[in-house]
């Protein structure tokens, strides 16, 4: 975005791990315990200056999820990370931080909000180091309806039905690492979710 767009992007971050230069945005980078004491402190200050952009490092309480989703909500492009394994348990875990009487609401909430969910693991690299593997759910109208009545299982499907707008399942990714040499077949088999879905795609040597 900094080198395509002009936009106010506002990040915060424990701590600042990578400070951006300004191209074509103008970049405000927000560290906690130096600019401000907590993320839902440092995110209801940043409403208050409109961004276009609002980068939360970690989503760790339902307070500071609270506000992203508000923030959302109100037009803002809010890109966050939380601890999960794949994008059920991403939208699960949004939902079950908090109480069981906001669960559904929360739910409503993040059905009309969220644009995209990605996952990412490690895996080693021939030859040495690591190299990513990822999932990613392009939200449409099917995905929206199962998080809405919290049928997660359904959302691996959604990810066949929106491929042409740019959803890989966890499985291609693999099978493209290993059809590309970087990691070996045993290892991306140990990793798939779906496992069948992986040995069709990379059929073992």
């Amino acid at each position: 975005m900094n080198r395509r767009d002009a936009r106010h992007i506002l990040t915060i971050e424990d701590p600042i791990e990578y400070e951006h230069l300004h191209h074509y945005s103008l970049i405000e980078q927000v560290e906690i315990g130096v600019d401000a004491p907590d993320f839902p402190t440092a995110l209801r200050a940043a409403l208050r200056q409109a961004p276009d952009v609002i980068v939360v490092g970690e989503m760790r309480d339902p307070e500071t999820m609270r506000i992203a989703l508000s923030a959302a909500e109100t037009g803002h492009l809010v890109l966050s990370t939380v601890h999960t394994t794949d994008i059920a348990s991403t939208v699960s875990r949004i939902a079950d931080s908090f109480p069981s009487e906001r669960q559904n609401t929360i739910r409503q909430e993040l059905a009309m909000a969220v644009a995209a969910v990605m996952t990412q693991i490690l895996l080693p690299k021939i030859g040495g180091g690591v190299v990513p593997a990822a999932e990613l759910l392009m939200i449409g109208y099917g995905a929206r309806q199962h998080i809405r009545r919290n049928a997660l299982q359904h959302l691996h499907q959604e990810i066949t039905i929106t491929r042409r707008h740019g959803s890989i399942t966890l499985e291609e990714s693999l099978a493209g690492l290993v059809k590309a040499g970087l990691v070996e077949w045993r290892e991306a088999h140990a990793r798939a979710a779906h496992v069948e879905e992986f040995e069709t795609l990379a059929p073992a040597p």
